[in-house]
């Protein structure tokens, strides 16, 4: 029996082996018996994680256990957590009626034409601390509903409580902002492909994996399994082309790796490529006013990137790992402890938090991460790491940690507080330059170019400065910007790019040129999209070649943002700086068709209508964004200049009157009002429109010039001095003002 049992586990032992040999010879290449070959320009491809499960037993198991394993799930009972037994659900006009039938869940609400439909749920969409639902609908669409689950307090609720939205709002739930194609895919699926057809408006959208996956953050794995089949592996041979990113690299590698799905970004390529370099593949925002506080901290949904990037943590080379646990999101440790592994002890104590720390109710966070309800029910925290500064919220009405619990408190009581705890002083925070600088006026300069020029500022504050810096073209503004091209973060150099595309380009080409060879595809598209305002015959022979290479990467670019209404905009201003107007046309009509309250695309699709000599249709379109927004000083402003061409005086003095009482921050304003009123002999208006001007734009050359000149011409000459001496000193040579410089006897 012994021997018999033997012999039966030895034939077992051989089958085991063989079986192994046959996996392994599966595994390689034809005619290669003795070692596996990975061939050096062949591209890993995904295999999806049932592929990692063998060798990563522990992280598998750990991501099993996280949001991104539920970040996307088919329809079933086990996966779906909202409440379909027969419910209904009303908010802001809308009644919606959850049911199963034949084991399937349904979802009856508004569809596209504004009437109830029944709408068929075949994915759940997150996990916690809501889920919501896809459904189909025609051309390859999934659309999310805006009626949500909660799941901690187990209820139906409307993500966007009291805002009642039209079925034909790009808004709208059946519409292009909440399609999940557009909007959400690439973020909860591994290895997206969009796949977007613009002439026929459709997707035929796939993914590897439906929810995020290993290879969403450790990339492709197929030369990876091969080498680790091979044993290679585990006689330390790393063979090219085996790499996967990993987790436990430099802080930048992993923010790098978080950034896709944890930034508020534009995609260049729709993936993430193999460069290293972030953007190659996408362009993060930046913290200005237009989605974060003057100050930086996060206002709208700005995710993670771009307000960890302005931290201290950051910069000392924290990494996402150092605090979360990267295969099963959850923070490595509770409470303070997570923030005493590098600061000392003496920071959990009374006399640092001020609060009582035996409650729990108040910790590190609770001030250095100030958190934001999104999307209804989603608390999230910002990840500047920053210092409360109450005595800014004083003085520039910023939010700050304190009064975000001290709601029945002001700023001046918790600054005071602030100043009785740790003394009068507070250590610098860019964030004293940045919200004076965002401002945008006489004194803003001054504050951005500081930033601009202190090595100690994060870089993503300086790429804030220079995006700033396009609304104060003066001549000190144009060289800092020509400096920042030389900076070493790809960041600061995109953003000025974007802002010296207006000053005039005989400024900045011969500095912006060398730029359409970046090493960064972002940057080499700012270049050349700079540079699309030239007539490629004017610029310069040692850069028609690269831009022609950069223009077709811009391009590529701008195609790729079709399924986004301003996408067609862009596109659009791409060929309307081409002088190509058919395309243009066509592509700012199919972008106010996807959202029509695109106000932008009017005002260049009436001066495309005015270039072509068809001023009725500019007209129209003016009207139409008038209709649109009605307290929009820029409609105004275009409407008035599009009378006076048509020689309507009366209705073109009424727009500009609008336009200047609505608030214009627009110099140009001022300066065509002022001619217009000097036109109609009312010499006394246009001095204080011309004074506006030259208020909102000190070094603006016209508004000098037509200040100085109309003093000169009403016997002035004393006044004329202010202005000409800035023509003289901005500008001495220029022909134009010679005659000013000679009547005043400044030669």
């Amino acid at each position: 029996m012994r021997s018999h049992r033997s012999t039966l586990s030895l034939a077992v032992l051989i089958s085991m082996l063989l079986s192994a040999s046959l996996l392994l010879e599966y595994c390689r290449p034809s005619g290669q018996k003795d070692k596996i070959i990975i061939e050096e320009n062949k591209a890993a491809t995904f295999v999806g994680d049932q592929s990692c499960r063998s060798c990563h037993a522990q992280e598998y198991a750990l991501w099993k256990e996280s949001d991104h394993f539920k970040a996307m799930m088919p329809a079933n009972d086990s996966t779906v957590l909202g409440d379909f037994n027969d419910k209904t659900f009303t908010a802001d006009g809308v009644t919606s009626h959850f049911f199963k039938k034949n084991g399937r869940f349904f979802i009856s609400t508004d569809g596209e034409d504004g009437s109830p439909h029944d709408f068929e749920v075949l994915h759940t969409f997150g996990y916690k601390p809501l889920q919501q639902y896809l459904v189909a609908f025609p051309d390859g669409r999934l659309q999310v509903p805006r009626v949500s689950w909660d799941t901690q307090k187990k209820r139906w609720f409307n993500q966007y409580a009291g805002q009642k939205i039209d079925h034909r709002d790009w808004l709208h739930w059946t519409r292009g902002g909440q399609n999940w194609n557009t909007m959400c895919a690439s973020c909860h699926s591994t290895d997206l492909q969009k796949n977007y057809y613009p002439e026929a408006d459709s997707f035929h959208t796939t993914y590897a994996v439906m929810t995020v996956s290993c290879e969403s953050c450790h990339g492709p794995g197929s030369n990876h399994i091969l080498a680790a089949q091979s044993g290679e592996y585990a006689k330390g041979n790393k063979m090219p082309r085996t790499f996967l990113r990993a987790m436990d690299s430099t802080n930048i590698s992993q923010i790098n790796t978080c950034a896709p799905c944890h930034a508020r970004k534009t995609d260049i390529t729709g993936k993430i490529g193999t460069s290293g370099q972030l953007m190659d593949d996408l362009i993060p925002e930046v913290p200005t006013n237009e989605h974060f506080h003057a100050d930086g901290q996060m206002n709208d949904e700005d995710y993670i990137f771009t307000s960890f990037l302005q931290s201290k943590m950051f910069h000392r080379n924290v990494k996402c790992t150092n605090c979360h646990d990267p295969h099963s999101g959850k923070r490595l440790l509770s409470a303070n402890q997570l923030c005493l592994q590098c600061h000392e002890k003496k920071y959990d104590e009374f006399e640092h938090q001020r609060h009582d720390i035996a409650s729990g109710q108040v910790t590190c966070v609770s001030c250095h991460m100030p958190g934001k309800f999104y999307m209804g029910v989603d608390l999230r925290h910002d990840h500047s790491f920053r210092v409360p500064r109450p005595d800014l919220s004083v003085k520039y009405g910023t939010p700050n940690a304190c009064n975000s619990c001290h709601q029945d408190k002001n700023a001046a009581w918790a600054s005071a507080a602030v100043v009785k705890w740790f003394g009068p002083t507070r250590k610098y925070h860019f964030s004293e330059d940045l919200i004076p600088g965002s401002q945008l006026d006489a004194h803003s300069e001054q504050h951005l170019t500081r930033l601009l020029s202190d090595t100690a500022i994060p870089s993503i504050v300086k790429a804030a400065a220079a995006s700033y810096l396009h609304e104060l073209p003066t001549r000190n503004s144009l060289n800092v910007l020509i400096k920042a091209l030389m900076d070493e973060d790809p960041q600061v150099r995109y953003r000025a790019l974007q802002s010296l595309s207006e000053f005039p380009s005989t400024e900045w080409q011969d500095a912006a040129g060398p730029l359409l060879q970046d090493k960064v595809r972002a940057v080499r598209i700012a270049a050349a999209n700079a540079f699309t305002q030239i007539s490629v015959d004017k610029i310069p022979v040692a850069f028609r070649q690269s831009f022609t290479t950069a223009r077709q990467e811009l391009s590529t670019y701008l195609n790729n943002q079709l399924d986004f209404p301003v996408g067609n905009i862009m596109l659009a201003d791409f060929f309307y700086r081409q002088q190509d107007l058919f395309q243009a046309e066509k592509y700012y009509l199919r972008g106010l068709r996807k959202d029509s309250l695109m106000n932008y695309a009017r005002f260049n699709l009436s001066s495309l209508y005015n270039a072509r000599g068809k001023n009725t249709e500019a007209l129209k379109v003016l009207k139409d964004a008038e209709r649109t927004d009605p307290k929009n000083d820029r409609v105004q402003y275009n409407l008035a200049l599009l009378y006076s061409e048509l020689k309507d005086m009366d209705m073109a003095g009424i727009a500009f009157r609008k336009a200047a009482q609505l608030g214009s921050t627009d110099p140009r304003l001022y300066l065509n009002y002022g001619i217009f009123q000097q036109q109609n002999g009312k010499s006394a208006e246009a001095e204080k429109l011309f004074i506006k001007g030259v208020g909102l734009s000190p070094e603006d050359a016209d508004l000098n010039y037509a200040l100085a000149y109309l003093y000169i011409q009403s016997s002035q000459p004393g006044k004329a001095l202010g202005p000409a001496g800035t023509l003289k000193r901005t500008d001495p040579s220029n022909p134009r003002y010679q005659g000013i410089f000679r009547e005043l006897k400044m030669n």
